[in-house]
């Protein structure tokens, strides 16, 4: 089409008479457009319902989970003493005292100082350590025996120890030591360190101080047993305890307790997704002023497809859940009722004094058979329906806008081919007129020319 432009003005018509003669061949595809974009619009609420309603059962999974509406929690008179991580299953509420009368300690031993970590060798030879599978040890290589050196021989030879250097101030000249200790806590684990072996070496080394390896003591109702390590799961049902300091003498008060917030907080957030889809079909079926037109509906108001859906997730709400072994029959003795804007309202205090009272109802109530009973199987039974990708009035309504959308892309794309092929016969057609205008204008010009008189 560029071979075609119409340049000049010999016919006398405007240069971009195609223009504007394709502009309002136009007029039809770009009606189709905003037809289009309406759809495209529409198409993006119902997706945007969809996530909403999908939202319901994802919520509703902490509900079903084996710890939907069991939650526990642990306090501790001191946690800087004792603290403690409960199992939700396997606890049981209760109070418990405890004192920490000693921690449970590893084996080990320091070497003497030394000025440097990385020049002074201590020769060549090994050292002998005492374990409960027997004595142990290390070769070392003279060709590597500073303190790093040593500490890397002893943690790669695999018998069962770890090695450090550390840096000790009290003794400025000779501040380097090497730590030596056992890789577990109590009386099992014991470790001995008798000799060092080093022969040739810039400067002797031998081990200055040791500790025995201990087990942690504690007294659990005034009754003191001792353990391997500082960490339990038998002294309090369903809670690990992680004993962090010694505290002989004083009694640490360890409780558990239902946690009511964490439990009337997963209620909370099935209420606030279950809301979240009402007020938006609500939204788009309330007037909504326009650009300087009379209020209208939101783009899906009226349709059939937001009051099937308002019908089932009311539905589900108010009807009674028959078959559930449970003296609660509707979710309204729970706390969650219809308010007068037509969403729910949830009852956190009624929610637990019915949790406190009964708890093996509400968990009956809400599981039923996991199956066909229970309000949570009720209400993925009709979400589920919802949504269902073969017969869902969610997927229905989406499949039939993106037809339509398809349809008019289609139409478009006819029409534009349609339109190439016109504007490319229009700008012949013009070029065309142009070169037969300018020959008889040129002609025009020389009779004209002609027809002067000689002077």
């Amino acid at each position: 089409m560029a071979g075609f432009r119409i340049t000049g003005m010999a016919s006398g018509l405007p240069p971009n008479i195609v223009e504007q003669l394709m502009d309002a061949e136009r007029i039809p595809v770009k009606q189709m457009e905003v037809g289009r974009a309406k759809q495209e619009d529409k198409l993006k609420l119902v997706q945007d319902l969809e996530t909403k309603v999908n939202d319901i059962t994802k919520n509703l999974g902490e509900l079903t989970s084996s710890s939907g509406f069991i939650d526990k929690k642990f306090l501790s008179g001191d946690p800087n003493i004792v603290d403690g991580q409960v199992d939700p299953q396997t606890a049981i509420p209760g109070d418990y005292a405890l004192e920490v009368v000693q921690l449970a300690q590893k084996p080990a031993a320091i070497s003497n100082g030394f000025p440097d970590k990385n020049e002074t060798q201590m020769g060549t030879g090994y050292i002998k350590f005492q374990t409960p599978e027997g004595t142990k040890e290390v070769y070392i290589n003279g060709g590597n025996s500073t303190l790093e050196g040593v500490a890397k021989q002893i943690n790669s030879s695999n018998v069962g120890l770890k090695a450090q250097v550390l840096e000790d101030r009290k003794d400025k000249d000779n501040p380097f030591k090497l730590l030596v200790s056992g890789l577990a806590t109590g009386d099992d684990n014991q470790v001995s360190f008798p000799k060092i072996y080093l022969l040739d070496g810039d400067q002797d080394m031998f081990f200055d101080e040791s500790r025995k390896a201990q087990n942690a003591k504690v007294k659990v109702d005034g009754f003191e047993i001792e353990l391997p390590d500082n960490k339990s799961t038998d002294l309090v049902p369903g809670v690990t305890l992680d004993f962090k300091s010694a505290a002989p003498g004083r009694e640490i008060r360890l409780s558990v307790k239902e946690n009511l917030e964490v439990i009337s907080g997963k209620i909370k957030s099935f209420v606030d997704a279950y809301n979240a889809a009402l007020e938006f079909i609500q939204k788009q079926n309330k007037l909504q002023a326009g650009n300087g037109k009379n209020p209208s509906l939101g783009p899906l108001g009226g349709d059939g497809m937001l009051r099937s859906i308002e019908n089932s997730l009311r539905r589900v709400i108010l009807n009674p859940q028959m078959g559930v072994e449970s003296p609660i029959r509707r979710v309204g003795e729970l706390g969650i009722e219809f308010n007068r804007n037509g969403t729910l309202n949830f009852s956190q205090d009624k929610f637990n004094k019915v949790l406190q009272a009964n708890p093996q109802g509400v968990a009956a109530f809400l599981r039923g058979d996991g199956f066909a009973t229970g309000f949570v199987s009720t209400v993925k039974r009709e979400i589920g329906n919802l949504v269902n990708g073969q017969f869902g009035t969610i997927s229905n309504r989406k499949r039939g806008l993106e037809d339509r959308i398809k349809q008019v892309n289609n139409r478009i794309e006819t029409k534009e081919r349609q339109l190439e092929k016109k504007e490319d016969s229009l700008r012949r057609k013009f070029a065309d007129l142009e070169q037969k205008m300018s020959a008889l204008n040129a002609q025009q010009a020389k009779f004209a020319a002609m027809a002067q008189p000689q002077g």
